[in-house]
């Protein structure tokens, strides 16, 4: 009597075992009965027929996926490596299950060979200014060709951008270029500024000869004033006209 109890208890726990099953509230379970699919269920208790009924969990978090460097040879002939992460959730547990193998190795296998032919389509200046661009088009691109599989790719961020050593002495040869022409371009304009100044002061000077002895006086001061040395310079002779006509 107790040993049938027993058995009893046994297969009834198995039975629990096999038929309950608790999904996160995060997780969805698609059912299939005797090979046909039912639909999915969850979060929560579900409860299954033992041996005909499987359930296949997925998860609808949002998976963050680092694709490989990449060896991409650009439209301007440069070879780059270059590495992206993506980040994708399943939107459709049903289509998820039975209209890819294995979504998570499709998804990754697809993102590589875009972010190949989508960086291979641009030019190294584009791939290093306007990674925007570049990110908006590969996702765009990865969430056309998921959407059939209930996958929704979110975002797309090239990571990485690995140049040649050659690559990298050029672009700093051209940046320093870039840096000499901007000072040339600032001295010149610093210098024609100063020109245009002395111009208007000779006009200013052209019309007020008294101002020109100013300066000469005040130029006087300021070398007198730089050393304890004698300095012989020219006296001009508008100077010591008044005193001239003075004595006459």
């Amino acid at each position: 009597m107790t040993t049938g109890l027993g058995i009893v208890i046994l297969l009834v726990l198995m039975f629990l075992f096999m038929a309950v099953k608790i999904l996160n509230e995060y997780e969805r379970g698609v059912i299939f009965r005797l090979g046909r699919i039912i639909d999915h269920k969850g979060p929560g208790i579900i409860i299954l027929i033992p041996v005909i009924d499987r359930m296949v969990r997925v998860s609808l978090r949002t998976v963050a996926f680092d694709v490989p460097p990449q060896d991409v040879i650009t439209r301007d002939n440069v070879s780059v490596k270059v590495s992206a992460v993506i980040y994708f959730r399943v939107m459709d547990p049903t289509k998820a299950v039975i209209e890819v193998e294995n979504y998570l190795y499709a998804t990754s296998q697809l993102a590589q060979t875009t972010l190949r032919s989508v960086c291979g389509q641009s030019e190294l200046d584009e791939l290093l200014s306007a990674r925007d661009k570049i990110n908006l088009q590969i996702q765009e691109i990865l969430d056309s060709h998921t959407e059939p599989w209930g996958v929704k790719v979110s975002m797309v961020e090239v990571k990485q951008i690995d140049l040649p050593t050659e690559m990298q002495r050029a672009i700093a040869r051209q940046a320093e270029a870039e840096r000499e022409r901007r000072a040339k371009v600032i001295n010149a304009e610093g210098e024609f500024q100063a020109a245009a100044r002395l111009a208007e002061a000779a006009e200013i000077i052209a019309k007020e000869p008294t101002a020109l002895q100013l300066r000469f006086l005040q130029t006087l001061v300021e070398v007198s004033a730089e050393k304890n040395s004698t300095t012989i310079f020219p006296v001009p002779i508008d100077l010591l006209t008044p005193f001239l006509k003075k004595e006459k």
